[in-house]
């Protein structure tokens, strides 16, 4: 495709700002708009220095302002949509996750039928698959499977929903009378340099004498790195552009993980910490079942007390299931279809989370240190 655009939503944040960055080396590319409702200071200015033959262009606006989607469409070739709030906590309201995780993906694939945008990369989410029990196992499963989450939580009903969206808009006519493809990414757990996941866990052990707190001993899982979730999405949107690979990839989607080891939450966040002192808490920990059960009795206090007070319970009985499954997957189709390989190895990918935890860890020792002052 010669004298393309891409508009990337979502773009300021830790899967988006990846994709920028990769994007700007990609051939025949003349611009990048690059969309979210804030952006750092800090990203503004390295999006600014990327900009070399490719033109950048920051746009700064709400996914569910339908003027705004528009115009930030028109005379784009490829839409990459990893905008959404994350939430699985339950800190965001329900009703702002399913607007901006649903209405905002419909509302931007409408944007595209009318700008006559051809092809539209969603970025979804493994939850969309599940996990549904913690007893049930999963190891390397695939596409072909028939998983579906079943919780009512927000957050994966949202991003399933929004997928369904997506892929049920392939085949629409566009405006210019062309048609609209899309096709849908579900990488794995993301981590990385800038994982808020990992930086809350690594700034609570590091006010808590070192000790990693246990968010998933049970589960077995393959977390992938955040640099080859951003590459799956540059070689989807280089098979839809191609016409020999395009017709086997509309309307699919793909698992994207790589050859991070298959672990527990627990033991990803001690291997990519461990070097700096901090260590797995070695207390006896309660039984998964009786946690389950808590964690249902913590939810029905917290309806019970819905009228007149809003408790969110530390746990539940999702986020014990979500924290505690065997839960694998393989990227055999995307390997196939997408000639997906991963660009960094685990040793790569382990080495520079390793570094920026150690920069977490000298920031706190920075802290301490001027409070002491």
């Amino acid at each position: 495709m010669t004298g393309w655009s891409c508009l990337v939503t979502g773009a300021g944040g830790f899967l988006g700002q990846r994709i920028i960055r990769l994007l700007v080396k990609e051939k025949e590319l003349k611009e990048i708009r690059a969309l979210d409702k804030a952006f750092r200071p800090e990203l503004r200015e390295e999006f600014s220095k990327l900009q070399n033959k490719t033109k950048l262009t920051v746009l700064e606006g709400d996914i569910l302002d339908e003027p705004f989607l528009k115009r930030a469409c028109q005379d784009v070739s490829v839409v990459i949509h990893t905008a959404c709030i994350i939430d699985v906590f339950g800190v965001t309201h329900r009703e702002s996750i399913m607007n901006v995780n649903v209405k905002g993906t419909q509302l931007l694939l409408e944007a595209c039928v009318q700008a006559s945008v051809p092809v539209f990369i969603y970025t979804s989410s493994i939850e969309v698959a599940g996990p549904n029990s913690y007893k049930e196992i999963i190891q390397n499963g695939h596409e072909e499977e028939p998983l579906e989450n079943t919780w009512p939580a927000p957050y994966p009903h949202s991003k399933k929903l929004a997928e369904k969206a997506v892929l049920a808009a392939n085949g629409w006519n566009l405006k210019n009378g062309g048609t609209l493809y899309t096709c849908a990414l579900r990488p794995m757990y993301i981590y990385g340099e800038g994982s808020r996941f990992l930086s809350a866990s690594i700034n609570e052990a590091l006010n808590n004498k070192g000790i990693l707190s246990s968010v998933g001993k049970f589960s077995t899982v393959n977390p992938v790195y955040v640099g080859n979730v951003a590459w799956a999405h540059i070689l989807a949107l280089r098979a839809l552009q191609d016409p020999k690979k395009a017709p086997s990839i509309r309307g699919q989607f793909y698992y994207i993980s790589d050859d991070t080891p298959h672990q527990s939450y627990d033991n990803l966040n001690y291997t990519l910490s461990k070097e700096f002192g901090l260590r797995l808490d070695s207390r006896w920990s309660l039984p998964l079942s009786l946690m389950y059960w808590i964690g249902f009795l913590l939810e029905v206090v917290s309806f019970l007390l819905r009228p007149i007070y809003t408790y969110r319970p530390p746990f539940n009985r999702h986020t014990v299931t979500l924290s505690n499954s065997v839960f694998t997957f393989s990227y055999k189709k995307a390997q196939r279809d997408l000639a997906y390989k991963p660009l960094y190895s685990w040793e790569e990918a382990k080495q520079k989370t390793m570094e920026w935890v150690g920069s977490l860890v000298d920031r706190h020792k920075e802290n301490m240190k001027s409070k002491t002052q």
